[in-house]
C-alpha cells in the first residue's frame, strides 16, 4: 500500500495493530478520523489515552473497573456464594448479556498451557483460592471454553481447591469441543450455564 503522505501512512500502521484490523480497514478509518472536526478527534484520542492509563482491575475478581472493585463485586444484589470462574473479561461480558447468571466472577487471565509458556504461577489461581474462605463461597461454576487447555485448568484448579464442601459444576456442553466461549450466540451460552454439570460428571 502506498499513501502520499507518511503521516497517513503512520496513523493506518497503528491501526491495523489491532485485532482484525487489516491495512484496508486501518485505512478506512483513518479517513474517517480526517473528515471529522478537529474536536471530535481530539475527544477520541483523550478517551482512549484517558482508558488505557486510568482503567483499574478489580482487586477481588479482576474485572476491568473504574474503581478498585467492580460494580459485580460491590453489588449487594450479587449471590455472593457463588464463584463463576472464566478465562477473560471478553467471557464476563458474554455471560452478563446471556441475563442467565447473578453471581460473582474471578478472571483467571487465560488457561493452563504449557506449550505457551502459561503455568498455574500465570494465572489468578491462588487469589481464586484466598478468596473462598474469606467470602463463604458454596459453588464454584466452570465457564472456560471447553479445550484441552480449558479441561486441564479445570482439573488443576478442581485438585488445588480441593475441598469437600465446595460444590464444583461447569457449564453444559452446548458449545462444541474446541470453541471459544465468547463466540458462542446468547442462546446457546444462555442454556450452557442454566444446565451447568458437576464437574466430576466428565472430568475424573
Amino acid at each position: 500500500m502506498h499513501l502520499s503522505s507518511n503521516l497517513l501512512e503512520a496513523a493506518v500502521k497503528e491501526f491495523s495493530r489491532l485485532p482484525g484490523i487489516g491495512k484496508k480497514t486501518a485505512l478506512r478509518l483513518v479517513l474517517h478520523l480526517l473528515k471529522q472536526e478537529e474536536a471530535e478527534v481530539a475527544q477520541f484520542s483523550e478517551t482512549i489515552d484517558r482508558m488505557r492509563k486510568e482503567i483499574k482491575f478489580c482487586k477481588t475478581c479482576f474485572n476491568i473497573s473504574d474503581l478498585d472493585q467492580c460494580p459485580i463485586c460491590s453489588n449487594a444484589g450479587r449471590k455472593k456464594e457463588v464463584i463463576c470462574v472464566v478465562e477473560n473479561i471478553r467471557d464476563v461480558i458474554a455471560i452478563e448479556s446471556t441475563e442467565q447468571y447473578n453471581g460473582l466472577y474471578h478472571v483467571l487471565g487465560g488457561v493452563i498451557s504449557p506449550l505457551d509458556g502459561i503455568g498455574p504461577d500465570q494465572l489468578t489461581i491462588s487469589a481464586l483460592a484466598e478468596r473462598i474462605p474469606k467470602e463463604n463461597t458454596k459453588e464454584i461454576v466452570f465457564a472456560l471454553s471447553p479445550t484441552i487447555q480449558g479441561d486441564t485448568t479445570i482439573y488443576y484448579i478442581r485438585k488445588k481447591l480441593n475441598n469437600p464442601e465446595l460444590r464444583f459444576t461447569t457449564i453444559a456442553r452446548g458449545i462444541a469441543f474446541g470453541g471459544e466461549l465468547e463466540f458462542a450466540d446468547e442462546m446457546t451460552l444462555a442454556k450452557s450455564i442454566r444446565n451447568r454439570l458437576p464437574v466430576d460428571s466428565y472430568i475424573q
